[in-house]
């Protein structure tokens, strides 16, 4: 079994828009965003909010500003921001918390990125000492990046919420691949996204925007939100051209996503059966598998090589894994190519 085309697991935001997306951002209507005057961008906006039952929303260049932003609303310098050990806020935003906001990261010790509202409880500082940060927000990511795609349960979601209301936390959701969660769990995106004060969509993963998420909240927090987004840089104008995509995507592509977990379920059954291989997280949930060769004795960077030559990008990733995720640009037959390819990759290091 042969391919003539890259297979590209490397990430979600391979992503390439598709002939449909690219038609309706050539047909976009466009208007100044920064006056409110861009209707595409201000319908994409309205979408989300909805979708995601918050007042309003704002569009914005990426998912690492979606998250800086929202921290910079909620935060002031010295404050605190509770999370997961291998939280994407705290591991891949170059510091931006502490650099931008002046808050200091408090991870917690976590299986998959999944923690309790009882750890939540035990890391909140005592308001009155003025030696500690203050505790100010708790984030939730869902699916969990390095959790292998982990979707944490709308139970937990609400403990959580509960235990940072009792002590006047805000919550705060990096929901990058939220809608993973919802086709997974089949719980709405509105209740998901209930008990928190701020969450946000990313358009350039399994939705296969080419760029941009969608930062939602109260109509006060989102006030404040475009004023940071002008600070940092993040005005984008006539940016009907780019919300279109998110409008398509809202309309074609959220339901498919759970081919791309069904290929992944498919990609980490085919994996676990290579000698040598171990899948870290076998029940996989949502479009994300981690990969363990050390059982191999190849180095992941030697098997991510070798796989180049067959055509097919996975990353390394921390821990000595592999990552590979799947997405709309990959089909089941690509999963089929890229497991042998594995395998044969494997062997051959195996046998020179």
């Amino acid at each position: 079994m042969a391919s003539n085309r890259f297979i590209d697991l490397r990430s979600d935001t391979s992503t390439r828009p598709s002939p449909g997306m690219r038609k309706a951002m050539a047909e976009a209507e466009v208007g100044d965003e920064q006056k409110g005057e861009d209707p595409t961008t201000n319908t994409l906006q309205a979408r989300i909010a909805a979708l995601l039952g918050k007042e309003a929303a704002v569009f914005l260049p990426s998912g690492t500003m979606c998250n800086q932003i929202a921290l910079l609303v909620h935060c002031r310098p010295g404050d605190e921001v509770i999370g997961a050990d291998i939280a994407h806020i705290f591991s891949a935003e170059a510091a931006g918390g502490s650099a931008l906001a002046g808050a200091q990261p408090w991870p917690l010790a976590t299986k998959r990125g999944i923690f309790s509202a009882a750890q939540v409880e035990t890391a909140v500082r005592d308001a009155n000492d003025r030696h500690s940060p203050r505790s100010r927000v708790v984030a939730i990511e869902q699916t969990v990046n390095r959790g292998g795609g982990a979707v944490r349960p709308l139970n937990a979601i609400e403990e959580i919420a509960n235990a940072a209301r009792r002590h006047g936390l805000a919550v705060h959701m990096d929901g990058a691949r939220v809608l993973n969660a919802v086709v997974a769990s089949g719980v709405a995106a509105d209740r998901m996204a209930a008990r928190c004060d701020s969450i946000w969509v990313d358009l350039s993963k399994g939705l296969g925007c080419p760029v941009g998420g969608v930062l939602a909240g109260s109509q006060a927090f989102i006030d404040e939100a475009w004023r940071w987004k002008h600070r940092l840089g993040g005005a984008l104008r006539q940016s009907g051209v780019l919300a279109a995509a998110g409008v398509y995507a809202l309309d074609h592509n959220v339901d498919r996503l759970a081919e791309d977990h069904a290929n992944a379920a498919r990609l980490a059954h085919m994996l676990g059966g290579i000698p040598g291989i171990r899948v870290m997280n076998p029940e996989v949930e949502t479009n994300i598998v981690f990969i363990d060769p050390t059982a191999s004795g190849h180095q992941p960077k030697q098997i991510v090589a070798g796989l180049l030559q067959h055509g097919v990008g996975m990353s390394t990733s921390y821990g000595g894994m592999i990552r590979a995720v799947t997405h709309l640009d990959v089909t089941a037959e690509d999963i089929e190519i890229a497991a042998f390819a594995f395998e044969r990759t494997v062997k051959g290091m195996a046998a020179a």
